[in-house]
């Protein structure tokens, strides 16, 4: 039996890498669309529930979900770094099957458990973000505030799912209530309810820590950009780029003079 030498086996990876590069270029676009589709479906679905004709679209996505991702699994030639890689995604891509396949009493018991959504809202997102970042070509502030507007829609979309029905009657009775309530969340000022379902609270808690994490990010960003164009004002305190433009050419001038009144006294000397 014949076995492949270690160059043989590094060539054969570099291949298959190459391979799933161009499979993944060929994708990009449609995935993309889908990625897109997908999220919206994830909204309605949550806020007012699929229509026959929206149910079969979302099943026909998800399977070319599953198509898309057996495809890159079989190139990929590391699996177990891949999967470590798209956990997420394995597992979102599992949790609709949940409500297609209804064979046995545990199936339908794991459908039935909300908690489960709060994993497909986040499998979801992950996608969402994916696509998202497939289609700008720098992740910059531009990439940050997408994000946020889409994590705001689809987060409020589940806190609506969550918190519409609770055990007092004080939850969040309507989507425009929701979205009030995870745009407060997401600019860290905060509101006055609080969730009352567990799945609201851990929602809760992925929105705040995302909000806390990019709070940071976006005032960095706008006090850079505030402080630039103080820096480009010649009047400004602050010396700009400018201004250490002109000072250097002004160094360098002088450095000129004082060269060349050197070599006169040079000349004299040796004269």
């Amino acid at each position: 039996m014949n076995t492949l030498s270690t160059s043989e086996k590094g060539e054969l990876k570099k291949e298959r890498n190459e391979l799933l590069q161009q499979v993944e270029d060929w994708l990009e676009a449609p995935m993309l669309v889908l990625g897109f589709a997908w999220l919206a479906l994830l909204v309605v679905d949550l806020i007012w529930g699929l229509t026959p004709l929206l149910q079969v679209t979302s099943n026909v996505i998800w399977i070319l979900f599953i198509v898309d991702f057996a495809v890159k699994f079989t190139l990929a030639p590391h699996k177990l770094t891949y999967l470590k890689h798209n956990w997420l995604t394995v597992i979102s891509l599992a949790l609709p099957a949940l409500r297609v396949f209804r064979i046995v009493r545990v199936v339908r018991l794991l459908q039935t458990t909300r908690g489960l959504r709060v994993v497909s809202i986040l499998g979801s997102l992950n996608r969402g973000m994916r696509s998202l970042r497939a289609s700008m070509s720098r992740r910059g502030f531009g990439y940050v505030i997408a994000l946020s507007a889409i994590i705001t829609l689809v987060g409020a979309a589940g806190m609506y799912a969550f918190e519409s029905e609770t055990p007092d009657g004080r939850g969040l009775k309507d989507y425009g209530t929701a979205l009030w309530w995870t745009a407060m969340i997401m600019t860290t000022m905060g509101s006055e309810y609080w969730p009352k379902t567990p799945e609201g609270r851990i929602l809760c808690f992925i929105l705040a820590l995302y909000a806390f994490a990019v709070f940071g990010y976006v005032t960095a960003t706008l006090a850079t950009f505030f402080v630039g164009r103080d820096a480009e004002d010649d009047e400004a305190d602050l010396a700009g780029a400018k201004s250490l433009e002109a000072l250097q050419e002004e160094i360098k001038a002088l450095r000129a003079d004082i060269q060349a009144l050197s070599r006169q006294n040079l000349e004299r000397e040796k004269s």
